[in-house]
């Protein structure tokens, strides 16, 4: 979008497209739309008020003003709002001067009857994270789940030399260490969809005040509570639910949002940790990257071939957990039954959903461009048999061999050693035969455990 401020609509907008429908401005209006639409239906049906009942074609009248949404809706909004100056009263008079030209004139005042803008707010914010997460942010987790299953099957039994510290350490597999990222993806994302997203619908204070002073019999906790579950029944829906908050100040205290934000930032973070592994990876040349025709790595050296799909990825998971953490810190907090420093910081929920998602497709672009260079895995494994001295020395301990780990230490630690220095040093172990065989069999690329089983 030329002149946009924002990357994400901007130099990256057809990468963040997907969230449009529920983040954008156009998206919020259309949801308020639908809620206030679905409420007066509500009324309606329930028969307890004096609003008459609505026949179906009424009835597909009213939602016809969300389901045949489209820009000129958004802008006739726009236009009233500009007088206003009140964008939840202007989606008021909107339905209202589409329904005074139907059957449904008469019912016109029961548009927003007895709601403050914060349940029109607070139903459609709740339903824009659950779609957006349902739709758009969940799917892109789970193909990078799959992505990387994949990655850890194919590879489960290829020997890599692990590192902590950044030191050589006992050997691992390749598929080993992307399987953990698969379980640390699957636990949180399992957490997220758990997550019931709160919303409230009762009045300028919490208190139903303005329905009880008009119907003080009606049960409106109970009405509040089917009207906000109602909006769970859609069969597309795979996760994420709505749940009612009964005890509230004006504004549902944002608390389940915090959840999702935590929990879609506890995700980033384990991506983030994934991208800086393969970026190492690449370094060693362990992960090398498929040339694309035309693609240009460096303006001045021709070689090059940088992984900047996860470095991209990298960068957006930090600016989207930056707003995740602020979001966190700030939405569960309202100076007494509410102030609008909440209104503003929710508009940039798209922003920190956008950055993730990219982040998403960047990680699942690079993902599609890399090889594993096994030879080269093995050759580096195959350079560090001092990582077999773990064996050696726990074995020994086995047999109650005298200060094995002293010895293994005194043999390895700071030196350069070979398979024949573990070998010589074996041959001058005063053990059986029988035991230095058994200590012979190994080698940087059998030393694995269970890791190959783990996946």
């Amino acid at each position: 979008m030329i002149g946009a401020i924002n990357p994400l609509d901007g130099r990256y907008f057809e990468k963040t497209r997907a969230l449009a429908p529920y983040l954008s401005e156009e998206a919020l209006m259309k949801y308020r739309v639908m809620m206030e639409c679905e409420y007066l239906i509500a009324l309606s049906i329930s028969r307890k008020t004096h609003l008459r009942k609505f026949n179906p074609k009424e009835i597909k009248i009213i939602r016809a003003l969300f389901e045949k949404w489209n820009e000129a809706s958004y802008q006739a909004i726009k236009s009233i709002e500009a007088t206003t100056n009140h964008d939840v009263k202007a989606v008021e008079y909107f339905i209202k001067e589409k329904l005074s030209k139907t059957s449904l004139k008469d019912s016109i005042e029961w548009v927003h009857f007895a709601l403050t803008s914060e349940d029109t707010n607070n139903i459609s914010y709740a339903l824009i994270i659950s779609d957006s997460l349902d739709k758009v942010l969940v799917p892109g987790i789970e193909k990078i789940v799959k992505e990387l299953n994949s990655l850890a099957k194919k590879y489960k039994a290829l020997p890599m030399l692990a590192r902590t510290h950044g030191q050589p350490a006992s050997p691992t597999t390749f598929g080993k260490e992307m399987k953990v990222f698969v379980v640390r993806l699957e636990k949180r994302l399992e957490g997220l969809k758990n997550i019931k997203i709160q919303a409230k619908l009762n009045g300028a204070t919490g208190n139903w005040n303005a329905h009880m002073a008009a119907y003080p019999k009606v049960n409106w906790p109970e009405f509040s509570k089917k009207f906000i579950e109602s909006f769970n029944k859609n069969p597309k829906q795979r996760n994420q639910k709505l749940e009612a908050n009964l005890i509230t100040t004006q504004i549902e205290c944002h608390d389940s949002y915090v959840a999702v934000f935590d929990t879609v930032r506890r995700i980033n973070t384990i991506l983030l940790d994934f991208n800086q592994d393969v970026w190492r990876y690449i370094s060693d040349n362990w992960i090398t990257q498929k040339p694309k025709a035309g693609e240009v790595g460096s303006s001045t050296m021709p070689h090059k071939i940088n992984p900047i799909d996860f470095e991209n990825s990298e960068g957006n998971l930090g600016l989207a957990n930056a707003l995740f953490e602020f979001f966190a810190r700030k939405l569960p907090v309202s100076r007494l039954q509410r102030d609008l420093s909440d209104s503003t910081v929710e508009r940039a929920i798209g922003t920190a959903f956008g950055h993730s998602l990219l982040a998403y497709t960047m990680l699942l672009k690079g993902i599609g461009k890399i090889s594993i260079n096994e030879r080269k895995i093995k050759e580096d494994l195959n350079a560090h048999p001092e990582v077999i001295a773990e064996a050696i020395q726990t074995v020994l301990r086995r047999e109650n061999y005298p200060i094995p780990y002293e010895a293994l230490k005194e043999l390895t630690r700071g030196k350069a050693v070979t398979m024949s220095d573990f070998k010589k040093f074996i041959d001058n172990l005063k053990v059986s035969n029988k035991l230095k065989t058994e200590l012979k069999k190994f080698t940087p690329l059998s030393y694995i455990g269970i890791a190959n089983k783990l996946v």
